[in-house]
């Protein structure tokens, strides 16, 4: 018996207020199977980019213990600044 898993597809933020893109992320975490996700917030601001990423794993945690996000960030900054969270589902790309 074959399983089908689902591809991971890339959410591209184009929103400048953070608060409206947590709103928008969390809503799709909690209403679409996304275990494994990847969302490009490269155009964000370092401290946007850090809270947005903060919250929404947190969020995409409780939902999916194991699974994993990819966030497309345009600073080494953000993900050093998240290291010390210790956010285990959460990769930074550059």
């Amino acid at each position: 018996m074959f399983k089908l898993l689902p591809q991971e597809e890339t959410i591209h933020i184009t929103k400048s207020n953070p608060a409206e893109t947590v709103d928008f992320l969390n809503k799709y975490i909690e209403n679409n199977v996304c275990e494994n996700m990847s969302v490009d917030i490269s155009l964000m601001n370092i401290l946007d980019a850090c809270y947005v990423s903060t919250i929404c794993s947190a969020k995409h945690y409780v939902k999916y213990p194991n699974g994993k996000i990819k966030w497309k960030i345009s600073s080494k900054l953000v993900s050093e600044f998240n290291s010390s969270l210790e956010l285990g589902n959460s990769e930074y790309i550059l």
